[in-house]
């Protein structure tokens, strides 16, 4: 397939549907939301390298200029946190009361792919030297290996979709996945890879480079969503595994599902894209700019060298709290908070005044150190150069390519990922080709975080999808 370079300022914007329009040849469904409380939680891994900027021997072409491209990027005073604390003394510690995603640095009970030969990168002509894959499994794969279904994460998720005996904390995906749940295991063989560039297993920025004995840091090179899904179709034949029943996947998940219906159109079954989209748009584009952004203007970033110094604690918990605001929906947090206020008889001050300022300080806090920072700017990078449309024509005859049947579900309150994204993903597929669409739609108050809560919707529709034609399968 012929590739081009991508710029985040050449995106082709596909043409918004109003919402009122039905995908003519696509069934259509549309679902009430009915929301209970559903866990996710993370892997982390402590780092000890030094800082030293050590370039990749296998990036010759970097090599040879002493030129990082993926640190084209202007310097910041550093000055220019100065007087800020990690924590604001004027800020209230309490979580507010309502359903929220957990996080937990876990670092144990998954297993690990070692694969010993370069694996090849889309941009840059990059290449690492080596490659590890994190995974973890659930169920039991049958005699004809036919029933396996690969769970694709989200940015900051781990491989620990669901608790099993090695790893008793409960998973990120925990009540969506096991025995009669959506993704029933007493049925399927369940798979889910960490993603490449993450820090909870696979390689990734904070891992070490063999070549050089240190941590990879910025030097490693940058990733894309091709990337992703060829080292996790390199995890399937390590386990022998020709076809995948299904792929499953949410956000970023979504669009690691669809790439790889795209480009192992012989391997994949059925895909299952849950609040994704096509090619990221420039809303999305614009808000994970904003989280690099405050992340790279912390001094302590140092350019991606931080594993033995300071580390950039205030940048990451900006980012997180800016990224919050796109998770959930303006009408949730009008009926959760309102115009609330921390302390109803306290003056006015320049310090946080409502309960959602508050709210935002706490997701900030609580996750600035539960992912890597280099981390979350490789993969939303990723995230932000993704269109099924590059080196074709038109993003409809890139999506010719997916020919198995697809169910695209989204959320109607989604800020991140508006609906209407997803009913172009649908349309588009229909005229491409695939009489297999599936459209469902969702009402739910809690937005783009609708897929890690709505059991009820999201999980009936996942469960439905999956199950179809469950009888001709061989059981373990």
């Amino acid at each position: 397939m012929k590739r081009r370079t991508l710029s985040i300022f050449c995106d082709t914007l596909v043409k918004s549907l109003k919402s009122g329009n039905v995908l003519k040849g696509c069934h259509r469904v549309v679902a009430p939301g009915i929301v209970e409380g559903g866990k996710r939680s993370f892997h982390t891994q402590a780092s000890s390298c030094s800082t030293t900027t050590i370039l990749s021997q296998e990036e010759q072409h970097i090599s040879r200029t002493c030129h990082l491209p993926q640190l084209d990027v202007p310097d910041n005073p550093d000055d220019l946190f100065r007087g800020m604390s990690t924590d604001f003394p004027c800020l209230t510690r309490n979580k507010m009361a309502g359903p929220e995603p957990e996080y937990d640095k876990i670092i144990t009970g998954y297993k690990l792919f070692h694969h010993q030969h370069p694996f090849e990168m889309k941009y840059n002509k990059a290449r690492l030297p080596e490659l590890q894959v994190a995974y973890e499994t659930w169920g039991k794969l049958n005699e004809t290996k036919s029933n396996a279904v690969m769970i694709q994460a989200g940015l900051s998720a781990s491989s620990h979709a669901k608790s099993h005996r090695e790893n008793l904390r409960p998973g990120w995906w925990e009540k969506f996945v096991g025995p009669g749940c959506a993704v029933d295991t007493d049925e399927f063989f369940v798979i889910c890879p960490n993603n490449l560039g993450s820090c909870y297993g696979t390689t990734g920025p904070s891992s070490v480079n063999p070549l050089t004995g240190k941590q990879y840091a910025t030097t490693f090179p940058l990733t894309s969503i091709d990337d992703m899904v060829q080292a996790n179709f390199l995890l399937l034949d390590e386990l022998g595994i020709d076809k995948l029943h299904a792929c499953v996947g949410s956000s970023l998940g979504g669009m690691l599902s669809l790439m790889a219906a795209a480009e192992f159109p012989e391997r994949v079954g059925r895909i299952i894209s849950i609040s994704s989209c096509a090619q990221s748009h420039p809303s999305s584009i614009a808000m994970r700019y904003l989280q690099r952004k405050t992340i790279m203007s912390d001094p302590n970033w140092n350019k991606g060298h931080y594993y033995d110094g300071p580390y950039p604690k205030m940048g990451m918990k900006l980012a997180r709290e800016i990224a919050t605001m796109t998770y959930r929906s303006g009408p949730e947090w009008d009926q959760r908070f309102s115009r609330e206020r921390i302390d109803p008889g306290g003056p006015n001050t320049l310090c946080p005044t409502f309960t959602i300022e508050s709210y935002l300080e706490y997701q900030g806090e609580s996750f600035s150190t539960k992912y890597d920072p280099n981390s979350l700017l490789y993969i939303s990078k990723a995230m932000d150069l993704f269109d099924m449309g590059e080196g074709y024509s038109s993003l409809q005859e890139g999506l010719s390519r997916v020919k198995c049947p697809v169910m695209v579900i989204g959320v109607q309150t989604d800020i991140l990922f508006p609906i209407w994204q997803q009913r172009t993903l649908a349309e588009l597929l229909q005229k491409s080709g695939n009489l297999g669409v599936t459209f469902y739609e969702l009402n739910s108050l809690y937005g783009h975080d609708t897929f890690l809560l709505d059991i009820n919707g999201v999980g009936a529709a996942v469960k439905g999808y999956l199950e179809i034609g469950r009888q001709f399968y061989q059981h373990p």
